[in-house]
């Protein structure tokens, strides 16, 4: 690839593969870092073809990475942050019969409030407060919609672990979301 054709594509790619892998990352100096071994895959890569746009072919070198870094992540996680707080607390919505003891507040019109900087901002602290294992799972599963198999493979967890935390994640942010967001 011709340097003059990177400096384009660096120009204009840069800017939406960086914010596409800090909302994966959610990491300013990882995002910057994967979108770099993007570039840098590119340069050494003669594979692009004009088959399809230059950003489409960035986007899947760049989903790649962000893979390979969930992956060297989810596998450096201290066994400390397998469990949280929110995890001891599950209990506290159900009853011994594993039923509501209070029914979820039902959530009126969620795609108005997704367009709300505030409940972006709400919704990304409750993330962060996951343990990091718990969201690069939630991440994989309900943002990229990767399968359960293949997830099971990348985190290295059995098909049930994945179930269980899966929903603890997800009930630790609606939570969440119900306190700081739903309720204020």
């Amino acid at each position: 690839m011709e340097p003059s054709n990177m400096h384009d594509w660096l120009s204009q790619h840069g800017d939406f593969l960086y914010r596409f892998a800090l909302a994966r990352l959610r990491d300013p100096h990882l995002a910057e870092d994967v979108v770099q071994e993007t570039f840098l895959a590119a340069i050494k890569s003669p594979s692009f073809s004009g088959d399809s746009s230059p950003r489409t072919w960035l986007t899947g070198i760049l989903k790649h990475k962000i893979i390979d870094v969930m992956r060297k992540n989810s596998r450096e996680i201290a066994a400390s942050d397998l469990t949280s707080d929110a995890d001891a607390n599950m209990d506290e919505f159900f009853d011994e019969t594993g039923h509501w003891i209070e029914e979820p507040m039902a959530w009126n019109m969620p795609e108005d409030a997704l367009e709300q900087k505030q409940f972006l901002r709400i919704l990304q602290s409750c993330m962060d407060k996951l343990p990091a294992k718990l969201a690069t799972l939630l991440m994989l599963r309900d943002v990229h919609e990767t399968d359960n198999a293949e997830i099971c493979k990348e985190l290295n967890i059995t098909t049930t672990n994945a179930w269980v935390m899966l929903y603890r994640a997800r009930m630790s942010i609606r939570k969440c979301l119900e306190i700081n967001w739903l309720s204020a």
